[in-house]
Protein backbone atom coordinates (compact mmCIF):
# COMPACT_ATOMS: atom_id res chain seq x y z
CA UNK A 1 0.00 0.00 0.00
CA UNK A 2 0.92 3.64 -0.37
CA UNK A 3 0.06 5.78 2.67
CA UNK A 4 -0.56 9.52 2.51
CA UNK A 5 0.58 10.88 5.88
CA UNK A 6 -0.86 14.33 6.50
CA UNK A 7 1.22 16.39 8.91
CA UNK A 8 4.13 14.07 8.15
CA UNK A 9 6.70 16.85 8.56
CA UNK A 10 5.60 17.51 12.15
CA UNK A 11 7.05 16.07 15.34
CA UNK A 12 4.79 13.04 15.63
CA UNK A 13 4.19 12.80 11.89
CA UNK A 14 7.89 12.52 11.07
CA UNK A 15 8.21 9.61 13.48
CA UNK A 16 5.21 7.90 11.90
CA UNK A 17 6.76 8.33 8.44
CA UNK A 18 10.02 6.87 9.73
CA UNK A 19 8.29 3.87 11.31
CA UNK A 20 6.15 3.20 8.24
CA UNK A 21 9.06 3.29 5.83
CA UNK A 22 11.25 1.15 8.10
CA UNK A 23 8.39 -1.38 8.16
CA UNK A 24 8.47 -1.53 4.36
CA UNK A 25 5.40 0.63 3.70
CA UNK A 26 5.41 3.30 0.98
CA UNK A 27 4.74 6.80 2.31
CA UNK A 28 3.90 10.21 0.87
CA UNK A 29 3.93 13.28 3.15
CA UNK A 30 1.24 15.96 2.81
CA UNK A 31 1.95 19.01 4.99
CA UNK A 32 1.33 22.75 4.79
CA UNK A 33 4.61 23.36 6.69
CA UNK A 34 2.93 25.85 9.02
CA UNK A 35 4.58 24.01 11.91
CA UNK A 36 6.17 21.09 10.10
CA UNK A 37 9.80 21.08 8.95
CA UNK A 38 10.59 19.83 5.43
CA UNK A 39 14.01 18.53 6.52
CA UNK A 40 12.30 15.96 8.73
CA UNK A 41 10.97 14.12 5.67
CA UNK A 42 13.33 11.24 4.79
CA UNK A 43 15.12 11.10 1.45
CA UNK A 44 13.06 9.21 -1.09
CA UNK A 45 9.70 10.10 0.52
CA UNK A 46 7.70 12.56 -1.62
CA UNK A 47 6.59 15.78 0.07
CA UNK A 48 3.45 17.51 -1.17
CA UNK A 49 3.05 20.99 0.33
CA UNK A 50 -0.61 21.85 0.81
CA UNK A 51 -3.52 22.31 3.18
CA UNK A 52 -6.18 19.69 3.82
CA UNK A 53 -8.66 22.49 3.14
CA UNK A 54 -7.48 22.56 -0.50
CA UNK A 55 -9.69 19.88 -2.08
CA UNK A 56 -8.03 20.10 -5.49
CA UNK A 57 -4.54 19.76 -4.02
CA UNK A 58 -5.61 16.79 -1.88
CA UNK A 59 -7.28 15.04 -4.82
CA UNK A 60 -4.21 15.53 -7.01
CA UNK A 61 -1.90 14.11 -4.31
CA UNK A 62 -4.11 11.05 -3.88
CA UNK A 63 -4.21 10.42 -7.63
CA UNK A 64 -0.60 11.28 -8.46
CA UNK A 65 0.77 8.86 -5.87
CA UNK A 66 -1.90 6.13 -6.20
CA UNK A 67 -2.63 6.41 -2.49
CA UNK A 68 -4.46 3.46 -0.92
CA UNK A 69 -4.36 4.45 2.77
CA UNK A 70 -4.31 7.69 4.79
CA UNK A 71 -2.83 8.49 8.21
CA UNK A 72 -4.26 11.88 9.17
CA UNK A 73 -2.19 13.80 11.72
CA UNK A 74 -2.42 17.33 10.34
CA UNK A 75 -4.23 19.52 12.89
CA UNK A 76 -3.95 22.49 15.18
CA UNK A 77 -3.26 21.15 18.65
CA UNK A 78 -2.72 23.81 21.32
CA UNK A 79 -5.43 23.66 23.98
CA UNK A 80 -5.04 27.24 25.19
CA UNK A 81 -4.93 28.64 21.68
CA UNK A 82 -8.09 26.73 20.81
CA UNK A 83 -9.95 28.54 23.60
CA UNK A 84 -8.98 31.89 22.06
CA UNK A 85 -9.47 30.79 18.42
CA UNK A 86 -12.30 28.24 18.36
CA UNK A 87 -13.45 29.08 14.82
CA UNK A 88 -9.92 28.62 13.52
CA UNK A 89 -9.63 25.24 15.25
CA UNK A 90 -12.98 24.00 13.95
CA UNK A 91 -12.08 25.12 10.43
CA UNK A 92 -8.63 23.52 10.41
CA UNK A 93 -9.42 20.36 12.36
CA UNK A 94 -13.01 19.55 11.41
CA UNK A 95 -13.54 21.18 8.02
CA UNK A 96 -10.04 20.11 6.94
CA UNK A 97 -10.90 16.53 7.88
CA UNK A 98 -14.25 16.72 6.07
CA UNK A 99 -12.57 17.92 2.88
CA UNK A 100 -9.95 15.18 3.16
CA UNK A 101 -12.55 12.44 3.70
CA UNK A 102 -14.62 13.73 0.80
CA UNK A 103 -11.64 13.38 -1.52
CA UNK A 104 -10.59 10.05 -0.01
CA UNK A 105 -13.97 8.44 -0.53
CA UNK A 106 -14.10 9.71 -4.10
CA UNK A 107 -10.46 8.88 -4.86
CA UNK A 108 -9.37 6.53 -7.58
CA UNK A 109 -10.53 6.41 -11.16
CA UNK A 110 -12.14 3.17 -12.41
CA UNK A 111 -9.54 0.44 -12.23
CA UNK A 112 -7.38 2.33 -9.73
CA UNK A 113 -7.00 0.86 -6.23
CA UNK A 114 -8.55 3.77 -4.30
CA UNK A 115 -8.25 4.43 -0.58
CA UNK A 116 -9.40 1.60 1.67
CA UNK A 117 -7.96 2.54 5.09
CA UNK A 118 -7.99 5.71 7.21
CA UNK A 119 -6.14 6.23 10.51
CA UNK A 120 -7.14 9.34 12.49
CA UNK A 121 -4.95 11.07 15.05
CA UNK A 122 -7.16 11.73 18.07
CA UNK A 123 -6.28 12.67 21.64
CA UNK A 124 -6.91 11.90 25.29
CA UNK A 125 -8.29 15.46 25.34
CA UNK A 126 -11.61 13.96 24.21
CA UNK A 127 -12.09 12.63 27.77
CA UNK A 128 -11.87 15.98 29.52
CA UNK A 129 -11.57 15.46 33.30
CA UNK A 130 -12.35 11.78 33.87
CA UNK A 131 -12.73 10.80 37.51
CA UNK A 132 -11.45 7.24 37.08
CA UNK A 133 -8.33 5.30 37.98
CA UNK A 134 -7.77 4.15 34.39
CA UNK A 135 -9.35 5.71 31.31
CA UNK A 136 -10.83 3.09 28.99
CA UNK A 137 -12.26 3.68 25.55
CA UNK A 138 -15.72 3.41 27.15
CA UNK A 139 -15.06 6.28 29.59
CA UNK A 140 -17.50 9.10 28.75
CA UNK A 141 -16.03 11.80 26.52
CA UNK A 142 -16.57 15.30 27.91
CA UNK A 143 -13.88 17.49 26.27
CA UNK A 144 -12.97 20.69 28.09
CA UNK A 145 -11.59 22.74 25.18
CA UNK A 146 -12.39 23.46 21.55
CA UNK A 147 -9.31 21.40 20.66
CA UNK A 148 -10.72 18.34 22.44
CA UNK A 149 -14.12 18.99 20.88
CA UNK A 150 -12.63 19.03 17.38
CA UNK A 151 -10.91 15.71 18.02
CA UNK A 152 -14.12 14.10 19.25
CA UNK A 153 -16.06 15.53 16.30
CA UNK A 154 -13.31 14.18 14.05
CA UNK A 155 -13.79 10.68 15.47
CA UNK A 156 -17.52 10.90 14.79
CA UNK A 157 -16.92 12.05 11.24
CA UNK A 158 -14.36 9.33 10.51
CA UNK A 159 -16.57 6.60 11.98
CA UNK A 160 -19.70 7.76 10.15
CA UNK A 161 -17.81 7.94 6.86
CA UNK A 162 -16.48 4.44 7.35
CA UNK A 163 -19.93 3.05 8.04
CA UNK A 164 -21.39 4.78 4.99
CA UNK A 165 -18.64 3.85 2.54
CA UNK A 166 -16.94 0.70 3.83
CA UNK A 167 -13.72 2.58 4.53
CA UNK A 168 -11.73 0.80 7.27
CA UNK A 169 -11.10 3.36 10.03
CA UNK A 170 -9.27 3.80 13.32
CA UNK A 171 -9.07 6.66 15.81
CA UNK A 172 -5.99 6.63 18.05
CA UNK A 173 -6.34 8.56 21.30
CA UNK A 174 -2.82 9.69 22.20
CA UNK A 175 -1.88 10.34 25.79
CA UNK A 176 1.19 12.49 26.65
CA UNK A 177 3.76 12.07 23.88
CA UNK A 178 7.46 12.58 24.58
CA UNK A 179 10.93 11.59 23.42
CA UNK A 180 12.55 11.37 20.01
CA UNK A 181 14.07 8.79 17.69
CA UNK A 182 17.01 11.09 16.91
CA UNK A 183 17.88 14.61 18.08
CA UNK A 184 16.88 16.19 14.75
CA UNK A 185 13.37 14.70 15.06
CA UNK A 186 12.81 16.07 18.58
CA UNK A 187 9.82 18.25 19.42
CA UNK A 188 10.72 21.90 18.88
CA UNK A 189 7.64 23.26 20.71
CA UNK A 190 7.49 24.25 24.37
CA UNK A 191 3.92 23.32 25.20
CA UNK A 192 4.26 20.09 27.20
CA UNK A 193 5.75 19.36 30.60
CA UNK A 194 9.15 17.97 29.58
CA UNK A 195 10.22 20.82 27.24
CA UNK A 196 8.70 23.35 29.65
CA UNK A 197 11.00 22.02 32.39
CA UNK A 198 13.96 21.99 29.98
CA UNK A 199 13.28 25.64 29.16
CA UNK A 200 13.31 26.66 32.82
CA UNK A 201 16.51 24.73 33.52
CA UNK A 202 18.18 26.38 30.53
CA UNK A 203 17.11 29.78 31.86
CA UNK A 204 18.61 28.81 35.25
CA UNK A 205 15.15 29.17 36.74
CA UNK A 206 13.21 26.66 38.86
CA UNK A 207 10.71 24.41 37.04
CA UNK A 208 7.08 25.19 37.83
CA UNK A 209 4.45 22.94 39.35
CA UNK A 210 0.91 24.19 38.80
CA UNK A 211 -0.74 23.18 42.06
CA UNK A 212 0.37 20.64 44.67
CA UNK A 213 -2.97 20.12 46.43
CA UNK A 214 -4.56 17.54 44.13
CA UNK A 215 -5.94 14.26 45.45
CA UNK A 216 -2.85 12.32 44.32
CA UNK A 217 -0.04 10.67 46.35
CA UNK A 218 2.24 13.75 46.20
CA UNK A 219 -0.42 16.37 45.49
CA UNK A 220 0.63 17.01 41.88
CA UNK A 221 -1.15 15.99 38.68
CA UNK A 222 -0.59 12.47 37.35
CA UNK A 223 -0.29 11.74 33.64
CA UNK A 224 0.44 8.83 31.31
CA UNK A 225 3.48 9.40 29.08
CA UNK A 226 4.12 7.52 25.84
CA UNK A 227 7.37 7.53 23.85
CA UNK A 228 6.88 8.86 20.33
CA UNK A 229 8.63 5.74 18.99
CA UNK A 230 6.00 3.53 20.61
CA UNK A 231 3.26 5.79 19.28
CA UNK A 232 4.71 5.53 15.77
CA UNK A 233 4.81 1.74 16.05
CA UNK A 234 1.16 1.80 17.10
CA UNK A 235 0.36 3.53 13.80
CA UNK A 236 2.14 0.82 11.83
CA UNK A 237 0.24 -1.89 13.71
CA UNK A 238 -3.04 -0.07 13.17
CA UNK A 239 -2.42 0.51 9.47
CA UNK A 240 -1.69 -3.17 8.94
CA UNK A 241 -4.74 -4.23 10.93
CA UNK A 242 -6.99 -2.09 8.76
CA UNK A 243 -5.40 -3.38 5.58
CA UNK A 244 -6.15 -6.96 6.57
CA UNK A 245 -9.73 -6.24 7.74
CA UNK A 246 -11.78 -4.20 5.25
CA UNK A 247 -14.56 -2.21 6.91
CA UNK A 248 -13.01 -2.47 10.38
CA UNK A 249 -13.69 0.32 12.92
CA UNK A 250 -11.28 0.81 15.84
CA UNK A 251 -11.04 3.35 18.65
CA UNK A 252 -7.92 2.83 20.74
CA UNK A 253 -6.06 4.49 23.60
CA UNK A 254 -2.31 4.77 23.05
CA UNK A 255 -0.59 4.99 26.42
CA UNK A 256 1.48 2.90 28.83
CA UNK A 257 -1.13 2.53 31.54
CA UNK A 258 1.34 3.95 34.08
CA UNK A 259 0.90 7.27 35.84
CA UNK A 260 3.77 9.64 36.65
CA UNK A 261 3.22 12.77 38.74
CA UNK A 262 4.56 16.18 37.80
CA UNK A 263 6.89 16.17 40.79
CA UNK A 264 8.18 12.69 39.92
CA UNK A 265 8.77 13.77 36.33
CA UNK A 266 10.76 16.83 37.40
CA UNK A 267 12.89 14.60 39.66
CA UNK A 268 13.56 12.28 36.70
CA UNK A 269 14.47 15.24 34.49
CA UNK A 270 16.88 16.64 37.07
CA UNK A 271 18.57 13.23 37.30
CA UNK A 272 18.94 12.83 33.52
CA UNK A 273 20.12 16.39 32.83
CA UNK A 274 22.45 16.69 35.79
CA UNK A 275 20.62 19.71 37.14
CA UNK A 276 19.49 19.85 40.74
CA UNK A 277 16.97 22.63 40.73
CA UNK A 278 13.98 22.19 43.06
CA UNK A 279 10.65 23.23 41.54
CA UNK A 280 8.52 26.13 42.63
CA UNK A 281 4.79 25.70 43.22
CA UNK A 282 2.34 28.12 41.59
CA UNK A 283 -1.48 28.11 41.62
CA UNK A 284 -3.42 25.48 39.72
CA UNK A 285 -4.26 26.05 36.08
CA UNK A 286 -7.99 26.01 35.34
CA UNK A 287 -9.22 22.73 33.88
CA UNK A 288 -6.27 20.51 34.84
CA UNK A 289 -7.62 17.11 35.93
CA UNK A 290 -5.80 15.46 38.83
CA UNK A 291 -5.18 12.14 37.06
CA UNK A 292 -5.43 10.93 33.45
CA UNK A 293 -3.93 7.49 32.88
CA UNK A 294 -4.82 5.16 30.02
CA UNK A 295 -5.97 1.62 30.04
CA UNK A 296 -4.01 0.08 27.15
CA UNK A 297 -5.78 -3.28 27.33
CA UNK A 298 -7.81 -2.82 24.15
CA UNK A 299 -4.91 -1.92 21.86
CA UNK A 300 -2.97 -4.90 23.19
CA UNK A 301 -5.91 -7.22 22.59
CA UNK A 302 -6.73 -5.82 19.13
CA UNK A 303 -3.23 -5.31 17.73
CA UNK A 304 -0.81 -7.14 20.04
CA UNK A 305 0.89 -3.78 20.64
CA UNK A 306 2.69 -2.86 23.87
CA UNK A 307 4.84 0.13 24.75
CA UNK A 308 8.54 -0.72 24.98
CA UNK A 309 10.12 2.54 26.16
CA UNK A 310 10.15 3.96 29.69
CA UNK A 311 10.31 7.44 31.20
CA UNK A 312 14.13 7.37 31.22
CA UNK A 313 14.17 6.76 27.45
CA UNK A 314 11.72 9.59 26.85
CA UNK A 315 13.61 12.18 28.89
CA UNK A 316 17.08 11.18 27.66
CA UNK A 317 16.14 11.33 23.98
CA UNK A 318 14.14 14.55 24.42
CA UNK A 319 17.07 16.15 26.24
CA UNK A 320 19.47 15.24 23.43
CA UNK A 321 17.14 16.98 21.00
CA UNK A 322 16.79 20.01 23.27
CA UNK A 323 20.57 20.39 23.66
CA UNK A 324 20.97 20.18 19.88
CA UNK A 325 18.81 23.31 19.56
CA UNK A 326 19.96 24.92 22.84
CA UNK A 327 23.64 23.99 23.31
CA UNK A 328 23.92 26.38 26.25
CA UNK A 329 21.65 24.03 28.23
CA UNK A 330 24.34 21.34 28.38
CA UNK A 331 26.68 23.64 30.29
CA UNK A 332 24.37 23.66 33.30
Amino acid sequence: MTWLITGGAGYIGAHVVRAMTEAGERAVVYDDLSTGIAERVPDGVPLVVGSTLDAERVARALADHAVTGVVHLAAKKQVGESVDLPLHYYRENVEGLRVLLEQVTGAGAPGAPGVSSFVFSSSAAVYGMPDVELVTEETPCVPMSPYGETKLAGEWLVRATGRATGLATASLRYFNVAGAATPHLADTGVFNLIPMVFEKLTEKAPPRIFGDDYATPDGTCVRDYIHVLDLADAHVATARALRSSPGRDLTLNVGRGEGVSVREMIDHINAVTGYDRPPTVTPRRPGDPSRVVASADRITAELGWNAKHDIQDMITSAWEGWVRLHPEAARG
